[in-house]
């Protein structure tokens, strides 16, 4: 079993268009939505792929109810803890050459008693699980502490931590020894503090994370595969992708890296895989088994370190 928990959930509304006109009207060729938010995200995949999962979600109003009936028809377990505000809504606006205009609401307040009692949820599920992913933005309201706090408590009971968050809440979500990070470059320039530029410099950011607490470190890197880097080593893969729409496709690489189960590099290999296919499918679609290509992964004998990044992940 793999918990997962997303405190700030959203509805996905992927609109397409032809060209995107600044000022003036534009018309949808498409129109999909989908249940968001990084933990919802990785439990999406994973249940594609037959993984026991339970998705605990803070979720109010009419759009947390439309998000728990999305999810209905995927073998996950919900645990929905009620919240005061409305789920939010984001939207990501794609043209034919895949780019993304991405428009994110804030999400709704989560007061005290909403925070405990995710909390509290998460606790109660979290009992004999194989992992834990705390995944995505905190809501506003939340201290930025929250997720560190909910890493001790999930700890305290054994069970082994991955987070994926930004900003303050991620640095100081490492600092309370997560077993897993999985930063993307700009989370990780954030928390570094300075720019990366290469897949040395992504090196460079993850040891600083694996000084300040984390186990390891699964880098994202979008459109450069994905780097691996623990205390006893590390490696690198990556895969050919016409992208669609990425939003999404680092949740699906965290989501394949579980499912292996034992780490290292046949984690990531499935990693890349998972995030790749992402990657190549319409909205916020989690791929399934049908559309991995595992085959086309490269592995690095040796990590190309002063190999130039480029800026989509």
């Amino acid at each position: 079993m793999i918990v997962t928990v997303t405190a700030n959930p959203s509805l996905d509304r992927t609109v397409q268009v032809r060209k995107l006109v600044r000022g003036g009207l534009n018309r949808a060729s498409s129109i999909r939505v989908d249940p968001g938010g990084k933990g919802i995200n990785v439990a999406r995949a994973l249940a594609l792929h037959g993984v026991d999962v339970r998705a605990v979600v803070a979720a109010g109003g009419i759009e947390g109810e439309q998000l728990v009936a999305l999810l209905a028809g995927i073998s996950i377990d919900v645990v929905r803890v009620p919240a005061v505000g409305p789920v939010r809504i984001n939207m990501s606006v794609v043209e034919p050459d895949a780019t993304v205009t991405k428009f994110n609401e804030p999400g709704a307040l989560l007061d005290d008693g909403d925070a405990r009692a995710l909390a509290e949820a998460v606790l109660s599920g979290a009992e004999g699980a194989h992992w834990v992913v705390i995944a995505g933005s905190l809501p506003p309201g939340v201290d930025s502490a929250y997720y560190a706090g909910l890493i001790r408590m999930v700890g305290s009971l054994g069970v082994p931590v991955v987070v994926d968050t930004s900003g303050p809440a991620l640095r100081e979500a490492v600092q309370a020894g997560p077993a897993l990070v999985k930063p993307n470059l700009r989370e990780l320039e954030e928390t570094v503090g300075h720019p990366i530029t290469t897949i040395g410099d992504v090196a460079d950011a993850a040891d600083e994370l694996l000084e300040l607490g984390a186990g390891t470190v699964l880098a994202s890197l979008g459109a450069d595969g994905a780097l691996l880097r623990g205390h006893d080593g590390n490696c690198y893969a990556e895969a050919p992708v016409t992208a669609q729409n990425t939003v999404g496709a680092g949740d699906a690489l965290l989501a394949g890296y579980l499912s292996e189960g034992c780490g290292g590099l046949p984690a990531l290999v499935t990693a890349v895989a998972w995030g790749a296919a992402a990657a190549s499918l319409p909205g916020s679609a989690m791929p399934q088994p049908h559309d991995l290509r595992p085959d086309l992964v490269r592995v690095a004998s040796r990590v190309p370190w002063d190999r130039r990044l480029h800026r989509d992940p």
